[in-house]
């Protein structure tokens, strides 16, 4: 009988496993991006050119689903790249020491119908915090290759100075506050 009830747990545990799909992030199709005030009258935008991220779930149960990003700092792009490799340094993201950021959920909630509450542990240089990304579900469609192929807005609000991104502690210059904002498509391995 133990035998029986140990091949079941097995063949059910397997099954699961089996039911749920993995998407990775198409870079071809999405971005990342913020926005922090300048000088308290306006924003400077920003994004990062290198990234990956995955799912593994079902767009049908997302709140069961299970999310990762990496994002590569150092390609980090404003436009200006004296600005970006300032960026880079020291003062803000010491990309020798900490050349990775990365997200990884910890739970989804659904709030109605295609938006949902992505919570997780956000890591920024040597800190990891808690954080709740705003999530708006895009849909599902066939891409040109068979794959499928799911879409999503996220968006969030961070203070820099929690993450030991220090340079202008006053927000006088620079915002504390970061707007961030990720359009994605993740296609179906």
């Amino acid at each position: 009988m133990k035998r029986i009830t140990f091949l079941l747990i097995i063949f059910v545990a397997g099954f699961g496993v089996m039911a749920q799909s993995n998407y990775k992030v198409d870079p071809a199709h999405a971005s990342v991006n913020f926005k922090v005030k300048h000088s308290g009258i306006t924003f400077v935008q920003g994004r990062f050119d290198k990234f990956d991220g995955a799912i593994i779930g079902s767009p049908g149960q997302l709140e069961s689903a299970r999310v990762f990003f990496n994002v590569s700092v150092e390609s980090i792009n404003t436009g200006i790249p004296m600005r970006d490799d300032h960026l880079r340094s020291a003062d803000f993201f010491e990309v020798t020491q900490f050349p990775t950021m990365s997200f990884e959920s910890t739970g989804i909630e659904k709030v109605e119908d295609g938006k949902y509450k992505l919570h997780g542990k956000l890591q920024i240089k040597d800190v990891t915090k808690d954080t709740t990304f705003d999530v708006v579900y895009g849909g599902t469609v066939k891409g040109q290759d068979g794959s499928e192929v799911i879409g999503f807005t996220a968006k969030n609000k961070i203070n820099r100075l929690d993450y030991n991104v220090a340079f202008d502690p006053d927000g006088a210059g620079i915002g504390k506050d970061v707007h961030i904002t990720l359009f994605l498509e993740f296609k179906n391995n």
